[in-house]
């Protein structure tokens, strides 16, 4: 049991990539495939309720106040993600040579700007829990970033694509209803059990690896949905392979601002894992309802990078027992 704990995100990613595989090689199971896409949909929206409620359920109400590190890595998504957006706009309403090159490297922007403006994941409490980290200080971050992309997006995207018809209130509402069932209900949920029933919020916030377990399981359908957004693309070899340099640059960016950001306030784990942590399902969501829908595979490959990058901390972490080679990863 050990040696599968230590290895469940390995595990995990290999399971998704190699399930859908096999799908994918089997004509037999091809009539199954929209059943099994829509319980995949419907599972994880489900697991990550859970994990954020147990996570809720281990975090006093007291404990999320806003830190100096939450406002540095805020202004790093936004700066980054409004200064590329800036670019595309500008190259939208001019005819220089520096336009013509953004433009038709637009879908690699538009990209990176997904990448940048994702929201923490809902599974990022686990992960720095496990690394030793506070969840409650990610927890909060996780709230800040959710409900500042909810306004952000909806602001910028009609700049994007001004000929779509996407009003700043259809948009808003969308994202807020993605954000309220996954976000604030397992807040509300959490801290309505503590007041009422007591021994049940204890037993919960107990079983704090039962949160890690469900991760693996989200992790897995992750990557196979991204397996499968990827494979299924008909965007040309050379394109998948610019947003999966892209994806990768910006995951190493963030998990390295982060780091160094938190690095100032003893809280490199909590920092890293904060910016560097994305909620994919949701950036997947937002790059085909608002963006081009090709873009949303940046998000798959985002996916895989950042989950390798936290098997390989997670591995240092439980095989050195320090909270330093986790944090230096």
């Amino acid at each position: 049991m050990k040696f599968i704990k230590d290895r469940m995100l390995v595990i995990g990613m290999v399971a998704g990539a190699g399930a859908y595989l096999i799908y994918m090689n089997i004509p037999a199971l091809h009539p199954a495939g929209p059943f099994l896409e829509t319980l995949c949909r419907k599972i994880q929206p489900i697991l990550l309720f859970l994990m954020l409620f147990i996570s809720f359920c281990r975090i006093d109400p007291g404990q999320l106040k806003l830190k100096r590190w939450h406002l540095s890595n805020l202004l790093v998504q936004l700066c980054s993600y409004l200064l590329l957006g800036g670019a595309v706009v500008y190259a939208l309403h001019t005819g220089s040579q520096l336009s013509a090159w953004i433009i038709r490297n637009r879908t690699l922007f538009e990209a990176a700007m997904l990448c940048m403006i994702c929201p923490t994941a809902t599974a990022c409490a686990v992960v720095t829990g496990k690394l030793g980290g506070e969840m409650a200080q990610v927890v909060t971050y996780t709230v800040i970033i959710n409900l500042t992309v909810a306004i952000v997006v909806p602001l910028t995207v009609p700049l994007l694509y001004p000929s779509a018809g996407i009003t700043f209130m259809n948009a808003f509402l969308r994202i807020l209803g993605k954000v309220f069932p996954l976000l604030i209900l397992p807040c509300l949920a959490a801290w309505t059990i503590r007041y009422l029933t007591p021994s049940f919020h204890d037993w919960v916030g107990a079983h704090i690896n039962l949160s890690f377990y469900l991760w693996s399981i989200a992790l897995t359908l992750a990557i196979l949905m991204s397996t499968r957004s990827i494979i299924r693309s008909s965007e040309s070899i050379w394109t998948l392979a610019g947003m999966a340099a892209v994806s990768l640059l910006c995951c190493i960016f963030q998990f390295g601002i982060g780091q160094r950001t938190g690095a100032k306030h003893d809280c490199s784990v909590e920092a890293s894992q904060a910016l560097g942590q994305k909620n994919t399902v949701f950036g997947i969501w937002m790059g085909y309802t608002f963006w081009n829908p090709v873009i949303s595979v940046a998000g798959g490959f985002y996916t895989i990078w950042h989950n390798i990058r936290n098997t390989r901390q997670l591995y240092r972490y439980e095989h050195g027992g320090k909270r330093q080679k986790a944090s230096h990863a």
